[in-house]
């Protein structure tokens, strides 16, 4: 276990309720040995320590099981200050014990469904003490906040060890890539990273064909008691598109950063991504159309995505919020300035992150607003517009450039990572599952390499 401890003395780096037990036998052993040693060396008698060290301990566990815990449910619109103020918690401890609980996690990431176990300790006379909360956000940590002593609360985050185990997947395009991972065993939160890494460079609407293949290494994190908790980074991709392969790899620089290359070390990040949406398909190109609700020939000046409503729209690329809210028949409105030249623009949201506020600053993949269908809209989807010194252009007819290229060290460094991501995917064959055609067939019975180039 490693725990993460705020505003707790050195060695109390856990909740003095969920943890003191086991911390105070583990000083209580350490105590005994340094005794006993102490007692061969000068003839002293480990008898005291003994005494003076049993009794806390016995103290703990019987304040532990004395606590009453009080388990309740987060709901639609729930704050964790209503919830704790509805357990007859008075509003300036569960203020304070929030305020504690900020140092190791927002209060305002708390979903709904999860339970948060509000503790209270007696006092004489049948009344009880807040004594603070514990709730578990995910299956890798837990939070607890407890009361430390009378001078506020404390708070402390437990979290369990993962072991990252690479997976290999390879699939067949027969209608839409999501199918083809879901048929190959592949985690949909994979199958989106491995989308947006792409988006720089692949159209997904007019680029993939029925045929095309993938392949990708994976982490699953597993726990020490091997169960499976949820996936970490895409290591490897690659996709065949029109017999084109595209292999991407994870590569961490010496200063300790992380991005994608292809083989030859050239960075896929680009100025601009030319899909801000997650497996969306493309409803409307630029260009003269039919309009759908005037009735006539216009000119359509951007790229139509569908998408259900709330789905995830991102920033294109780096910038700053020119302009954002109603806008006429555009509805609910985005625009970002990127450089002096090139601006973006995301039309008919359903709303508007909080975070996106005219003037501030956006990175590449911020998540800006959702899909909507407000304004002049026949159903839910992102009109996305790219314009350079204040027109409108065809965004797939802008040559994007791309990022950085590795060179010297790093290059090589980058060339050892492609060696041994290789051969971690060739090593993960075995458990491969490969998608298979309509009908079953298969390109290539007893599965697919990359040596073989099936």
């Amino acid at each position: 276990m490693r725990l993460r401890g705020f505003g707790l003395p050195t060695l109390a780096y856990c909740s003095k309720l969920l943890c003191g037990t086991v911390l105070t036998g583990a000083l209580l052993s350490s105590t005994l040995v340094t005794a006993h040693a102490a007692g061969r060396t000068t003839g002293g008698s480990r008898a005291p320590a003994e005494k003076t060290q049993e009794q806390p301990a016995k103290d703990d566990a019987a304040r532990q099981k004395a606590l009453h815990r009080q388990v309740l449910s987060i709901g639609r619109g729930d704050t964790l200050m209503e919830m704790l103020t509805s357990a007859k918690v008075t509003q300036d401890e569960a203020h304070q014990a929030i305020a504690a609980m900020r140092k190791v996690y927002d209060p305002r990431k708390i979903q709904v469904g999860q339970e948060v176990t509000v503790l209270f300790e007696p006092r004489r006379g049948g009344s009880r003490r807040f004594a603070g909360f514990e709730f578990v956000p995910d299956a890798l940590r837990s939070v607890s906040v407890s009361r430390d002593g009378d001078s506020g609360f404390s708070s402390s985050e437990t979290e369990r060890d993962v072991t990252r185990r690479p997976v290999g997947a390879q699939g067949v395009v027969s209608s839409s890539l999501f199918e083809a991972g879901a048929s190959a065993g592949v985690p949909m939160s994979v199958m989106l990273e491995l989308i947006r890494s792409y988006s720089y460079e692949v159209d997904f609407q007019r680029d993939l064909q029925q045929g095309d293949r993938f392949e990708v290494l994976y982490e699953k994190l597993v726990t020490d008691d091997d169960r499976p908790v949820g996936e970490g980074n895409v290591l490897y991709a690659s996709l065949v598109l029109s017999g084109k392969e595209m292999p991407i790899y994870r590569h961490k620089h010496r200063d300790g950063r992380y991005d994608y290359y292809n083989r030859d070390g050239e960075s896929i990040r680009r100025a601009l991504l030319r899909t801000p949406i997650d497996g969306a398909r493309i409803t409307s190109g630029f260009g003269m159309r039919r309009h759908p609700i005037l009735g006539f020939s216009k000119m359509h000046k951007g790229m139509d995505f569908g998408a259900p409503t709330g789905t995830p729209i991102y920033a294109a690329g780096n910038g700053v919020v020119e302009e954002v809210g109603p806008k006429g028949a555009y509805g609910n409105y985005i625009r970002i300035k990127h450089n002096s030249q090139v601006s973006t623009a995301y039309a008919h949201l359903s709303r508007i992150a909080k975070t996106t506020r005219r003037g501030g600053r956006v990175e590449q993949g911020d998540v800006i607003g959702y899909v909507g269908s407000t304004g002049r809209s026949t159903g839910p989807h992102l009109h996305f517009e790219l314009l350079k010194a204040g027109r409108q252009v065809d965004p797939r007819s802008v040559d994007l450039p791309t990022g950085d290229k590795l060179e010297g060290r790093e290059l090589k460094a980058f060339q050892q990572t492609v060696r041994t991501l290789d051969k971690m995917f060739e090593d993960s064959r075995n458990g491969l599952q490969l998608a298979r055609f309509p009908g079953g067939a298969t390109p290539q019975e007893g599965g697919c390499s990359k040596a073989a180039g099936c």
